[in-house]
């Protein structure tokens, strides 16, 4: 049975609004709140009446803006022009009580998409009304246990993956009809708590560049990794250094600001620009080019759940990806082709960059098949049509 969602009125509310209202009518208007009524009832009937416009997909956001980018959010206009209509709400400042039931039947029957975490009072309003929507959609783009176990990661991101762990995160596999996950390992896992778990790869969600930049004679080499894929880069530093001290026409990005090792920072050539956020990384990266992207994977329980999104990323900056040589990047990526896969061995790393560094016809023609590869794997009407079929 649906729960109405008006149910439980609240009586001595309603008695006091009755009563408020009816002290407002007694007392007498004067003629400047008389002519200011009538301007607002005359715009009322001037107003068009439209219903509320009912939708097929609530997205209810904690903030994951990235994972709700690529796996969903920049297919809203494409499931509109099949009649899939998308509300999209920031729950973290808004109580469900905004809305509700005022939108009650606009929302009848949606399906509702939750991206990592939801706040415990909009758990609760959701728990409370679940027979008034469709299904609904949990995804996830980390293995959040594995995150919380994982001591290389910084203590502040442990603890708050800790919480949602214990708090949270039972209570949405509790909730949704299905688990949606970025990788076959992550859906591995994933099935140990939930029944229904499928697979949506990433997307490419912004345009590709022309590859003019190759015919330069810098060679710039960027690592765009978090603080979570710190210990990765750590691996790489002797030959990060060791490609420094002999090849004189690269230059490297480290995107970590602060968190950047300082034996990386002080090098001549390294700038350490601090993290954006993601609105504004993501106009930074479709301006930004490089030649060789870095994408070290070291084999932690933590990265054994993650999507080949590098590949992507790398792409999109116009560059050709050094990865290691393990699930995901196994799984996408032809040696030699469209990017080199590295063994866990710093030389076989220095090594990697210098031909990358020495051969720049090479670079190129990787860097093009790169892109042709992630216009392939990533592209955008893979996971419309995988959000299309469950919102028919």
């Amino acid at each position: 049975m649906k729960t109405s969602p008006c149910a439980e009125p609240n009586t001595a509310l309603s008695s006091g609004v009755r009563a408020s209202r009816t002290a407002r009518e007694q007392t007498p208007l004067t003629p400047r709140a008389k002519k200011a009524r009538r301007k607002r009832l005359a715009a009322l009937r001037e107003t068009p009446r439209r219903p509320y416009q009912a939708c097929r997909w609530l997205v209810l956001s904690d903030g994951a803006h990235p994972t709700e980018d690529i796996y969903f959010r920049g297919l809203i206009p494409r499931l509109a022009q099949v009649g899939q209509r998308t509300v999209y709400l920031d729950t973290r400042a808004r109580s469900p009580w905004r809305y509700w039931p005022l939108q009650a039947y606009a929302w009848r029957g949606a399906n509702v998409v939750i991206t990592r975490s939801l706040s415990a009072s909009w758990l609760d309003w959701l728990t409370r009304f679940r027979g008034w929507f469709g299904e609904i959609y949990y995804l996830l783009d980390d293995d959040l246990l594995a995150a919380a176990r994982d001591l290389s990661l910084p203590e502040e991101y442990r603890l708050r993956m800790q919480a949602l762990v214990c708090e949270i995160q039972p209570r949405l596999f509790a909730l949704a009809d299905e688990v949606v996950v970025c990788s076959e390992n992550l859906a591995t896992t994933t099935r140990q708590h939930h029944r229904r778990v499928s697979v949506l790869p990433p997307s490419l969600i912004s345009p590709l560049p022309d590859y003019s930049h190759h015919r330069g004679k810098r060679v710039e080499i960027g690592f765009h990794g978090t603080r979570a894929h710190l210990a990765d880069l750590e691996a790489l530093l002797p030959a990060i250094r060791a490609v420094h001290d002999v090849r004189s026409e690269s230059d490297f990005e480290i995107m970590l600001g602060a968190n950047a090792p300082e034996t990386l920072s002080r090098l001549d050539r390294v700038s350490c620009p601090d993290a954006r956020m993601w609105a504004d990384f993501l106009t930074y990266q479709r301006q930004r080019r490089l030649h060789i992207g870095l994408a070290p994977l070291l084999p932690t329980p933590f990265n054994r759940g993650k999507s080949w999104i590098k590949l992507l990323d790398i792409a999109v900056m116009g560059g050709v990806g050094l990865y290691s040589a393990r699930a995901p990047y196994s799984q996408v990526i032809t040696d030699g082709v469209d990017g080199l896969l590295v063994e866990d061995d710093a030389k076989a790393w220095e090594e990697a960059l210098r031909r990358l560094i020495q051969y720049p016809d090479e670079r190129e023609s990787m860097a093009r098949a790169a892109g042709r590869r992630a216009r392939e794997v990533g592209d955008p009407a893979i996971a419309e049509m995988f959000w299309r079929q469950r919102g028919e």
